[in-house]
């Protein structure tokens, strides 16, 4: 039977990245239709259907919710390698994430327990689904190369297809006809996904993640080791909506940046010292640990969009066409629209140069990624200066921001995707799963720190927006530097391995 990989119906690549495509978007559909909503709902007043949190609470609890999102991709990817399989993963990630959004639906009857217990449903479901479909791409190129960047540029598409008609919809739903209505649109894309993967996956990914890489013995330990911490999650969910367990959210995203530093340390120690690798492995483990400094870098920054730059559209932006107000969460769709468009032109470029033999190393399109994030804030910069200038009173104009979300996404397709593949390149077979978890905890760190200096685009607060801006540009025009300057040192401690 041929491989799946030799499959060239879906525009010159496999039909299985079709199926991943497909439920991907649907996936990223519902993650984004509530990620605008999410800080707009949290802080508007309770005579409006919010909550009434100040900003910096509102905006931790979003950063908080991001980056466990993306941190349970390293117990995620570790489940299927050790026990589900990356198909079964995908599967049962799937359906929490779906009950996930009916609960958050439901908040509306049920208040706000329901909210947030639909939020941690949605981070197990994202966990067990995001992480193992992305190996799964991985998989279908088995001979690497540029094809395979293609690939998952092809892919991100997908991702951004979803992130960009969500906001959209569940924007429009949520802000003028009630927040639920657009939580509970969300929820519908998550169904949509279920049913496209389960419809496809079978006849287009034939046998790839099927089978963990453990035996019988090993997947019934990880099975109870799984039990016994979902034990540990719902004691600790019961206790914090009985108010037994307090939460202040701040204190709990700096504890958790803290915490996640050092797990991301110690894991790398462990590949380094303890598990095994010949030295051609660690090499290639070193190039994961610098990628992933510079993508947290990159993602502290880029991550600010459903939070600082999501309340700089709604407090200090003219929103108005032709008399016509347009939604403040309709923003968050401009950078996966950049995306969508620009990601056909990006892979073509690397397979381009590839064809050249002048493509470029992935350390040096990360560089490339946060040059173009730095110029973005340092627009943002001179927006923010305007606004204080006029005491708050002046709205900037909406291009200000456009151009900065455009620039974002030119910076993300030059990072992102390049950084999946790359991740399913150097990981050694057996941690796949686990090393494209820690690619995801990269941002999950970013997503905190994004979480963290969100709440400071405030009319309370004007002097603390353009200093905000200027400190994330000038950390993005540093690491890009820093960066550039190791190209060079990463390619000759690569020479005569497979080109990264």
């Amino acid at each position: 039977m041929a491989h799946p990989s030799d499959d060239r119906a879906f525009f010159g690549h496999p039909r299985g990245l079709s199926t991943l495509f497909f439920t991907e978007m649907w996936e990223r559909f519902s993650y984004y239709g509530i990620r605008p909503l999410l800080v707009l709902f949290m802080t508007a007043a309770l005579t409006d259907g919010g909550f009434g949190f100040e900003r910096t609470q509102a905006s931790s609890i979003v950063g908080i919710y991001a980056a466990s999102v993306y941190l349970a991709s390293l117990p995620g990817g570790w489940v299927a390698d050790r026990w589900l399989g990356l198909r079964r993963s995908i599967w049962y990630g799937g359906i929490f994430i779906a009950l996930g959004h009916l609960s958050i639906g439901l908040s509306a009857l049920l208040a706000r327990p329901a909210f947030f217990l639909g939020l941690v449903l949605i981070v197990i479901g994202t966990g067990m689904l995001k992480p193992n479909i992305s190996a799964i791409v991985g998989d279908l190129y088995p001979g690497g190369g540029a094809r395979r960047d293609a690939g998952f540029s092809i892919f991100y598409m997908g991702i951004n297809t979803g992130a960009l008609v969500a906001p959209i919809i569940t924007g429009f739903l949520g802000e003028r006809l009630g927040w639920h209505y657009g939580f509970g649109a969300a929820g519908v894309g998550m169904v949509l996904g279920l049913v496209v993967y389960r419809w496809r996956a079978g006849p287009t990914l034939g046998t790839i993640g099927l089978s963990p890489s453990s035996d019988a013995a090993e997947q019934r330990r990880v099975r109870q080791i799984v039990m016994g911490a979902g034990a540990v999650v719902l004691a600790v969910i019961v206790a914090a909506m009985t108010g037994v367990m307090p939460i202040n959210p701040v204190r709990v995203a700096e504890s958790m940046t803290a915490v996640m530093l050092t797990m991301a340390a110690a894991y790398f120690a462990f590949l380094f010292f303890f598990a095994g690798l010949t030295v051609s492995e660690k090499k290639r483990i070193a190039v994961v640990l610098v990628l992933f400094v510079f993508s947290m870098i990159f993602w502290a920054a880029f991550e600010q969009q459903p939070t600082s730059l999501n309340l700089f559209a709604r407090d200090f932006t003219d929103r108005t066409i032709f008399g016509w107000e347009v939604p403040t969460t309709w923003f968050q769709s401009a950078e996966p629209f950049f995306v969508v468009t620009l990601a056909p032109v990006m892979a073509a470029i690397w397979v381009a140069l590839d064809k050249r033999g002048k493509d470029l190393s992935s350390p040096a399109k990360f560089a490339v990624g946060l040059a173009f994030c730095a110029v973005a804030f340092q627009i943002m910069v001179v927006a923010a200066d305007r606004v204080v200038a006029g005491g708050g009173a002046l709205k900037v104009s909406m291009f200000w921001l456009i151009s900065c979300l455009m620039l974002q996404g030119i910076g993300e397709l030059a990072l992102s995707p390049v950084g999946l593949s790359t991740m399913t390149k150097l990981a050694p077979r057996r941690f796949s799963g686990q090393l494209m978890g820690v690619w995801f905890m990269a941002i999950a760190l970013g997503n905190l720190f994004a979480g963290l200096v969100g709440g400071n685009v405030d009319p309370e607060k004007l002097d603390a927006m353009p200093v905000l801006f200027q400190r994330s540009a000038l950390s993005l025009f540093i690491a890009a530097g820093v960066l550039t300057a190791l190209i060079i040192p990463i390619r000759n401690m690569m020479a005569g391995e497979k080109e990264v």
